[in-house]
């Protein structure tokens, strides 16, 4: 039996620290910095479970470093973004922890409760080669993909005041 997606231990990180630990490798791997900051903002989204917004990002981040400010976060957001170690969703201006941080490049379409706000990051290669041959065949070079599907997770669908 499948499981839920949004209950589904494989749609979040288990272990920040050791997600934090995979990317820093990847880091390592390829010659970049990962800095304190760029650390503990990769941590904070690892731990939510699901999708954070960066000025929630930014609140959890003065807990800890008071003078932390907008453009600190969204520094290290583009870092982590860019180097695929975090997922952009921008239909719900959003960025999730990516499932393959010691990939380089990837691009995975996303299921997204409209209700609960969970976003299950969809393992599809079948997906993906059709959205990038399709654009080829209109002689599109795609360089990124994120598609976003949106919709009622089971939970919320079987719940209460779903009609």
């Amino acid at each position: 039996m499948a499981s839920h997606p949004c209950t589904d231990p494989h749609h979040h990180v288990e272990d920040a620290d050791a997600y934090v630990h995979e990317v820093e490798r990847a880091c390592r791997a390829r010659g970049l910095r990962l800095t304190p900051i760029r650390a503990q903002a990769l941590r904070l989204i690892a731990d939510a479970g699901g999708p954070v917004k960066a000025y929630e990002l930014l609140d959890r981040m003065k807990q800890t470093h008071e003078s932390a400010a907008p453009p600190t976060v969204y520094r290290a957001l583009e870092f982590l973004f860019e180097n695929g170690f975090i997922h952009k969703l921008a239909s719900i201006n959003s960025f999730v922890a990516c499932h393959h941080p010691g990939a380089e490049a990837h691009a995975v379409p996303f299921l997204i409760c409209d209700r609960c706000q969970r976003a299950v990051e969809l393992e599809d290669q079948d997906v993906v080669a059709t959205l990038e041959s399709r654009a080829r065949a209109h002689g599109f070079i795609p360089r990124a993909q994120t598609l976003e599907v949106h919709g009622l997770c089971a939970t919320c669908a079987s719940g209460p005041g779903t009609p």
